[in-house]
């Protein structure tokens, strides 16, 4: 029995889908979810949000990151999915990385 399935489709789809990926769009991307994220995971450092005090000097705050400029598409997201060196080990989630790279972003306005 022959199969009804296209094999010529299945590039299509994992096109569309690592598009998608890399776009950050397959998430809804949630910058209050995102800033829940920083001052979890990042106030130990950074400045993440305009009520905190207190960081690490030399740091970079979150404004002043944002400030940088925009990013290519997903390279911010690229680089907390790997982060540097001093960073804890934060595993977060790829719709969490998502939503912290919008919070970061949203500090520019």
């Amino acid at each position: 029995m022959r199969s009804r399935f296209r094999a010529p489709a299945l590039p299509a789809l994992a096109t569309v889908l690592l598009a998608l990926s890399a776009s950050g769009s397959a998430f809804a991307r949630d910058a209050a979810e995102g800033r829940a994220i920083a001052e979890r995971w990042c106030a130990s450092c950074h400045l993440v949000s305009p009520d905190q005090e207190t960081a690490v000097d030399g740091v970079a705050s979150f404004r002043e990151v944002a400030a940088r400029g925009p990013l290519e598409d997903g390279a911010l997201e690229t680089f907390l999915a790997d982060p540097h060196p001093a960073m804890p080990d934060m595993a977060l989630t790829r719709e969490e990385i998502s939503d912290l790279a919008t919070y970061i972003e949203s500090l520019s306005d």
